[in-house]
């Protein structure tokens, strides 16, 4: 029993109700019941984490989702996250987090990642990194696929929250477990393939608007096409780059450390 994840769960569920969020979930019992696990999620939008839950509440289980460490580090995120076990990624030291991961899952855990890795600009699927493969060839554990379709109209790269009452439906689909197997290069092509089979069906029978910044271009709607996203995304990086570049300038100028080896802000992985 987790008393403080299943009352934020409960707390979460009641915003969702006065959102008017209309969940229609599919697949759910192919989440284990018991053992370890890897849950493969689609990434288009801030609030996925907080859906994806939902359906391994069918077989009582919780998701221990890899979150970024700044969330940890807020003041009052932190010490919820900690609270429901979630797993720190410090970009610097990404390997900790994958070893922590790694003894979750051997625990038994449920695991959360996002193989893209960020939020899709074009709602298409990105290329997958072999993270989740990996972790669960290392762990001896199934990766289990999952789709969330609706969730980038709530609150997405770009565009307004939507957090009022807005009856958005959200459809989640979960595939069936695919064991572990090498190389984690196919077996990762192989998650791909499968979860892209998984967001048609779930895009199929959705209501898509036609121009609406929500809905893929192949779908009639106006987000970027995949090739746009994808420059949007290296432009957005490089600046950000360039802006931790300048900081770390600043603060050597400002320490009279002239830049020697260990100075702050000299080590890439500590920005």
């Amino acid at each position: 029993m987790e008393p403080f994840y299943r009352t934020i769960i409960g707390v979460a569920r009641t915003l969702f109700a006065a959102q008017g969020l209309k969940f229609r979930i599919s697949g759910a019992k192919q989440i284990p019941a018991t053992g370890g696990a890897v849950i493969a999620m689609n990434h288009t939008g801030y609030m996925d984490f907080t859906y994806a839950g939902i359906p391994a509440r069918e077989t009582k289980r919780y998701i221990r989702f890899m979150a970024k460490k700044e969330v940890f580090d807020n003041k009052i995120s932190g010490p919820m996250m900690r609270a429901m076990k979630h797993i720190p990624v410090d970009r610097g030291g990404a390997g900790d987090a994958y070893r922590l991961a790694v003894e979750a899952l051997r625990r038994g855990e449920l695991v959360g990642v996002f193989p893209e890795e960020t939020i899709s600009r074009s709602f298409e699927l990105k290329e997958f990194r072999s993270g989740a493969a990996r972790m669960a060839l290392e762990a001896g554990v199934p990766v289990v696929p999952m789709v969330l379709w609706g969730s980038q109209r709530v609150w997405t790269k770009g565009h307004p929250k939507r957090l009022g009452r807005t009856n958005t439906p959200i459809t989640i689909i979960v595939g069936a477990p695919i064991e572990p197997y090498e190389p984690a290069a196919e077996m990762t092509a192989q998650l791909h393939t499968t979860m892209e089979q998984m967001l048609q069906e779930a895009q199929k029978d959705y209501r898509h608007e036609a121009g609406a910044y929500w809905v893929p271009k192949r779908l009639g709607g106006s987000a970027p096409t995949p090739e746009e996203a994808n420059a949007e995304d290296a432009r957005v990086a490089a600046e950000r780059r360039a802006r931790k570049d300048a900081e770390g300038t600043g603060r050597e100028a400002g320490d009279g450390t002239g830049g020697e080896p260990g100075a702050t802000g000299n080590d890439p992985s500590a920005q």
